[in-house]
């Protein structure tokens, strides 16, 4: 079922309805006593319900799932499960745990809509192994696009790191040695393709133009995007990545996308190619991406995702000289917890409302 044709049942609530006939949210994370006030501030249809002493606590902003070595007594345990399963609303699957998020569907039948915290929040809810009824009574939507403009940034941070060369300045400096003076690349002559035109690669796309970018995007739909000098088909990937100077990835992970840049398109690429992935790490096939890195078809690669997260000690990347190794890191902000609620606020509206949500999940993809 696709997203945008998506609406959650029931029976639409009016601005006057009582308390007893609030929806029912259930914070099932670590979110601020003020976040959650300003939820019951913007919509008072809504029961906003948290005991912060039952889930486990942040250790950094946005960390959803909490700190693991915090460990529930049977007691809270039992009292969070009871907590959770009262819920016509989840915000946040409990613990960010698919089996967790599993055994509360299926003990309340009464569960209509769970907000999940990560953008690419589909692969939880397919790790669940819910049922196809299961699916289809509960709706599922994620935070796509609040992540958008940092890890944007992180992409122009990943070019441009590989455009001016940061390894060999680095190199350099830690040896104290000033090098003959050498070129470097610049934005404004540089083609780069954004592989995914969805929340993110839009945000993306839009920060490479302002630069001065010539800017190519794949599309499905072929509608025209900001900032976007020429939509690519899937069918043209292989002839456009042969031209290009920079290859941003931003596309999530599923069956259709698992090591779409692999050894074909790999071996297609423009020579001293530059490749960025703010998407999923399962999207880039690492095998083929070294192999292109050290003949030297990829001259450098920024990289926040990874096919194992964390990514193994013995994994040739952490040592690569022309890699960057973020930790998926970069959509972290200490305004995430805020953009979230505003999202979730905006659907929470269009539930009472009767209107359809935005970023539900596609049940069949996952993403």
């Amino acid at each position: 079922m696709l997203a945008e044709d998506r609406r959650i049942e029931g029976d639409v609530m009016n601005e006057d309805a009582t308390a007893d006939a609030r929806l029912r949210v259930v914070i099932a994370t670590d979110l601020s006593e003020e976040l959650c006030r300003e939820i019951e501030r913007q919509e008072p249809r809504l029961e906003v319900v948290r005991d912060r002493s039952l889930v486990r606590p942040m250790r950094w902003p946005a960390d959803w799932g909490g700190d693991p070595a915090h460990e529930r007594t049977a007691d809270k345990q039992r009292r969070f499960d009871d907590l959770v399963d009262s819920a016509d609303v989840l915000f946040s699957i409990p613990d960010t745990d698919p089996a967790a998020l599993a055994r509360t569907v299926r003990a309340n039948p009464r569960l209509r809509w769970v907000q999940v915290m990560a953008a690419g929040g589909g692969a939880q809810v397919k790790a669940a192994d819910l049922t196809r009824d299961e699916l289809d009574r509960v709706t599922f939507t994620t935070s796509a696009g609040v992540h958008g403009s940092t890890l944007a940034e992180f992409a122009v941070f990943g070019v441009l790191a590989g455009a001016k060369q940061l390894p060999r300045l680095q190199e350099a400096q830690a040896a104290r040695q000033w090098d003959d003076r050498w070129t470097m690349r610049h934005l404004d002559e540089m083609t780069v393709l954004v592989i995914g035109l969805g929340g993110i690669g839009k945000a993306v796309a839009t920060r490479f133009a302002a630069f001065g970018a010539t800017v190519w995007g794949t599309s499905r739909s072929g509608t025209p995007v900001p900032g976007v000098d020429r939509l690519v088909s899937m069918d043209e990937l292989p002839e456009a990545v042969s031209q290009v100077d920079a290859i941003v990835v931003t596309l999530p992970g599923t069956e259709q996308t698992t090591h779409l840049v692999g050894d074909d398109l790999l071996g297609r690429v423009k020579p001293g190619v530059i490749v960025t992935n703010v998407g999923r790490g399962s999207v880039i096939d690492e095998s083929a991406l070294l192999a292109a890195l050290d003949d030297g078809r990829v001259s450098y690669a920024a990289l926040d995702v990874f096919e194992v997260e964390p990514l193994p000690d013995q994994s040739p990347l952490w040592s690569h000289p022309h890699v960057l190794v973020s930790p998926h890191t970069a959509a972290l902000s200490t305004q995430e917890d805020a953009r979230i609620v505003r999202l979730f606020l905006d659907n929470a509206r269009r539930l009472l409302d009767g209107a359809p949500l935005r970023n539900v999940v596609d049940t069949v993809e996952f993403y």
